[in-house]
């Protein structure tokens, strides 16, 4: 029997549908198809400035907009060769760490909800709110942030604003003492987890596995580690890894990277310095407005930088983040133009929906939506 699963089904988010052949209730084929969320943002990226392409970023992985941020300006500060100051790497860190949590939070508090389970996601759901009103505080916007700016970030911390992170990291660890106190030993939970959706460690690398999908079969890689960025080096932090490969796998590894997250961001607020949160390159940096409205030289480079763009020397850079779900690069092409001449986005959903098939041949119809879940496919970052 061929059966459709989406794109209109509530666990596929109107963006995914994956045709199945069953025998009985057990899938023998799976065909993923994509596209349905398609807008050609890397084409996009050709016709307009580098600093324009930033909010574009926003809408890839817009659970988590902030790392989408951060992966992208990145790729062009090591176009142009700008060093970034120590406050805005800091900066850059704590909201990363900020919203990691909240993207893992989304992605098993929605997870739970297609297994089964209801109440761990309104837990997890609570947190999000939490950093949604951090992130207006900081920025205006609550989740397309468009925050980061080619060599720094749009505005300082708020006053005050450290301590409500704090707040958050202990909202966090309450909140995942109770979800881990309604679920690890929760029966249906683990039957409906364990031994389910398994990728093995040979095949995660072949595919091309990063994030928490990979750490869940037992490999330690995690690219704040192996290519540290920003201010990482400076922090004590562990990765997660659990050898199963399956849902309760991918579940144990992220819960645990949260906890790491928190780490960190206690580190980073403890530590933060103090001094600018943008560059004064003005060739490839945006004034501030200040400078703008209060100096003719400051008018003259935002005219500059707004009617004719950065205009990088021509060459190619590339620039990964460990987002929540895995590495997120960015590979730009320059001809010393205004605007990119090629950019390449490299999504880690994309490589998971390849091994989809392979994760969910031998199940039931219901452990497809539990994989599916659980290796947090996000359209907009996986079509783009």
């Amino acid at each position: 029997m061929i059966l459709n699963i989406g794109p209109s089904h509530p666990a596929t988010h109107g963006a995914i549908q994956i045709v199945i052949e069953l025998e009985g209730e057990t899938i023998v084929r799976a065909d993923p198809v994509i596209g349905y969320l398609h807008r050609g943002v890397e084409k996009l990226a050709e016709r307009i400035t580098y600093h324009q392409f930033i909010p574009y970023t926003d809408r890839l992985n817009y659970v988590s907009c902030f790392l989408n941020n951060v992966g992208y300006v990145m790729a062009v500060e090591k176009l142009v060769g700008v060093e970034v100051p120590e406050r805005a790497q800091a900066i850059r860190v704590i909201l990363s760490e900020m919203s990691r949590i909240m993207d893992h939070m989304v992605c098993l508090g929605t997870n739970v909800v297609d297994i089964g389970a209801f109440t761990p996601f309104l837990y997890m759901f609570n947190v999000r709110e939490w950093g949604y009103d951090i992130l207006e505080e900081v920025c205006g916007a609550r989740m397309t942030v468009s925050y980061c700016r080619v060599g720094g970030v749009s505005d300082d911390l708020p006053k005050g604003v450290e301590e409500k992170i704090l707040k958050f990291c202990e909202l966090t660890e309450s909140t995942m003492a109770d979800v881990e106190g309604l679920l690890n030993k929760n029966r249906i939970f683990r039957d409906r987890t364990v031994g389910i959706g398994v990728i093995s460690q040979q095949d995660a690398i072949s595919y091309g596995f990063t994030g928490p999908n990979l750490r869940a079969t037992g490999k330690q890689w995690d690219i704040r580690r192996a290519f540290p960025y920003l201010t990482y080096d400076r922090y004590e932090f562990d990765i997660p890894t659990h050898d199963g490969g399956d849902i309760w796998a991918r579940y144990w590894v992220r819960m645990e990277e949260m906890r790491q997250s928190v780490r960190i961001i206690r580190q980073a607020i403890k530590d933060i310095p103090g001094g600018r949160i943008i560059s004064d390159d003005f060739k490839h940096v945006l004034p501030d407005k200040n400078g703008v409205y209060g100096s003719i030289e400051g008018l003259i480079h935002h005219f500059k930088q707004v009617m004719h763009g950065i205009n990088p020397p021509k060459g190619e850079a590339y620039a990964s983040v460990e987002a929540a779900n895995g590495e997120l690069g960015f590979y730009l092409v320059s001809d010393g133009g205004r605007s990119p001449y090629r950019l390449r986005i490299r999504p880690p959903c994309f490589i998971y929906f390849q091994a989809f098939e392979q994760m969910i041949k031998g199940h039931l119809i219901a452990d497809l939506v539990g994989v599916l879940g659980s290796i947090n496919i996000i359209a907009g970052e996986l079509d783009r």
